[in-house]
């Protein structure tokens, strides 16, 4: 393979083109990954050039932050700072609207899952094509119920597709800590392999995928998201009801309690988030 060239470099995430058909997005804002408002135009600068690039066919996402692939929303962001970006071009506020488009980009996009997805991270993965976790270290949840607030990224719309009603309102309503094995059992990932496995066998199939026909990789990706993806029209209440939720008193409190527990800060509460928020109603 040659040389990987890193073409664009932003605060919290690296794109890197290993070939002009096969990229990488890495996510690396240690301590835990957030993701805020300011990660919002780097993210949306990455899913432009997937739409736009006549080369690309394959793009991986993935960690360089040990534990964690992306986590939930920065909570302590001022709210105006999310409610002052523009919608995106589907119409949608700017973080569904970009997860929206990179499912429809004409690209095939994975989720390498080595670490928590929880929040944001879970609605990435869910928003990529493909996911394949960690069996020993990935945790994938939408912890948000368990604190009140209403998740804002589309999952509501995306599981029951993927995993049927019942186990979606059991991710979303236990707001529990899914493993990699279970996540494979459900269907919320593909395929869950040892973590010693992960890196080459995404790095093979992405190659593999990078190696076939563009045109015919783009149509096949269109005619399976008319038979699946859900409309923009279902997406775009999630985050009207995550905004609304993050100010009710209820949730307010429960975060409150949350943050002297220690979570936004690396520890116990970010590494075992589905436990703690089951305690805070106790």
């Amino acid at each position: 393979m040659n040389r990987p060239e890193k073409t664009f470099r932003a605060t919290q995430i690296h794109l890197e083109r290993r070939l002009p058909s096969y990229w990488r997005v890495t996510f690396d804002h240690p301590p835990l990954n957030i993701f805020g408002p300011e990660t919002i135009p780097q993210l949306d600068e990455i899913i432009t050039a997937l739409e736009t690039d006549p080369q690309v066919k394959v793009v991986v996402f993935d960690s360089a932050v040990n534990g964690f692939f992306l986590t939930h929303y920065d909570f302590f962001a001022p709210l105006k700072e999310s409610t002052r970006i523009p919608p995106g071009a589907t119409g949608l506020q700017a973080l569904p609207d970009m997860l929206a488009r990179l499912s429809r980009a004409p690209v095939a996009s994975i989720a390498s899952i080595r670490g928590r997805a929880t929040g944001v991270g879970s609605e990435l993965a869910l928003a990529s094509d493909m996911r394949f976790a960690s069996r020993e270290k990935a945790i994938l949840s939408q912890w948000e119920v368990g604190a009140g607030l209403v998740p804002g990224g589309g999952p509501m719309a995306r599981l029951p597709r993927l995993i049927g009603r019942g186990r979606a309102l059991e991710v979303l309503l236990s707001a529990d800590d899914i493993n990699g094995e279970l996540a494979e059992r459900y269907g919320y990932v593909n395929r869950s392999l040892p973590d010693s496995e992960l890196d080459g066998f995404v790095d093979a199939l992405a190659m593999r995928i990078a190696s076939f026909d563009k045109q015919a990789i783009t149509e096949t990706k269109r005619l399976v998201n008319t038979a699946s993806l859900p409309s923009d029209a279902e997406i775009a209440p999630e985050w009207d009801a995550f905004l609304a939720s993050v100010q009710r008193p209820a949730s307010q409190t429960r975060i409150k309690k949350l943050l002297e527990r220690g979570f936004h800060r690396a520890g116990d509460v970010e590494n075992r988030l589905g436990f703690h928020v089951g305690q805070l109603g106790s």
